[in-house]
């Protein structure tokens, strides 16, 4: 379980660092429009970005 862990928080660390490396323009203009929102918008975001990866879990796994 904890190699697993492991490996997905690398893998997640991998994605995340794509937008950065290959556009960092764009990126920081995501993240100024972010900033711009308010603490309900981020926080729909991150519930609907949570469900749609547990929903993924659960279809692959």
């Amino acid at each position: 379980m904890g190699s697993s862990l492991l490996t997905a928080f690398a893998l997640m660390l991998i994605i995340e660092g794509l937008l950065p490396f290959i556009a960092p323009a764009a990126w920081r203009e995501t993240f100024l429009r972010l900033a711009s929102m308010a603490d309900g918008q981020i926080r729909f975001i991150g519930l609907t970005s949570m469900l749609v990866g547990t929903i993924l879990l659960f279809l692959f796994l």
